[in-house]
């Protein structure tokens, strides 16, 4: 009896334990999971997020290794489903940064590729060397255009591969690809057809002419009406 007494306590404990790490994980799951990931050695992708095919993760991978190779830079591409605590992009990139790099030397030649999913958003940190290279104008392209228009409709291979061929280029000293364009089907037009324009000429003619007429009649009329009394 005692020993079946305490099998159930341990049983009910071992229950609350985990309904409590399934109640708290949603929570801090993200950050704290990237945050606690080693530093990455061999893989250059975290996909905390897990929108990343198997054929991304590899293609990245290879080039981002033969990157690192031939000229020193290395970037990690990392995903997150939401940012809790720290809910600024680009902080959250440079405290991954620092967390895998603690020193400015470590981290001079590094980058990390973010992507928040659920906020369609991301950033792009590095080290003093990787951001020089690299430059702000096409880190503004990246943050404002590559991650952005393929997040909204949920492209997120395509947000890390374009975004990832672009600094891959621009650290090699090659051209770099074009951004892409955002394709607004639903984009309100600000200019009138032809036959709207036509409408509105015959519309603003006839109401011209229906003024013109009632301004020529009615002091007809009353002039009719006050000769009729006399």
């Amino acid at each position: 009896m005692p020993q079946r007494l305490g099998r159930r306590a341990a049983q009910a404990a071992a229950a609350a334990a985990a309904a409590a790490l399934l109640v708290a994980s949603p929570a801090c799951a993200n950050e704290f999971d990237i945050l606690g990931t080693p530093r990455p050695t061999v893989q250059y992708t975290v996909d905390d997020a897990a929108v990343l095919s198997k054929a991304t993760r590899s293609d990245v991978n290879k080039r981002l290794k033969l990157l690192e190779i031939q000229t020193g830079y290395r970037l990690e591409v990392v995903t997150v489903r939401k940012l809790e605590f720290e809910t600024d992009a680009f902080a959250f990139g440079d405290k991954v940064l620092e967390t895998w790099y603690p020193t400015a030397e470590e981290g001079d030649r590094q980058g990390v590729l973010l992507v928040v999913t659920s906020g369609k958003e991301g950033a792009v940190s590095g080290g003093k060397s990787f951001v020089g290279a690299v430059g702000d104008e096409l880190l503004e392209s990246i943050v404002s255009e590559n991650i952005p228009i393929f997040t909204e409709e949920e492209k997120y291979n395509q947000t890390v591969v374009s975004s990832v061929e672009r600094l891959d280029a621009k650290l090699r000293g090659n051209a770099v690809p074009e951004a892409p364009k955002r394709n607004d089907t639903t984009r309100l037009r600000t200019y009138k057809t032809k036959e709207e324009t036509d409408k509105t000429k015959k519309v603003t003619a006839t109401v011209v002419a229906t003024l013109l007429l009632i301004a020529f009649i009615v002091p007809m009329l009353q002039y009719y009406g006050y000769t009729a009394r006399d």
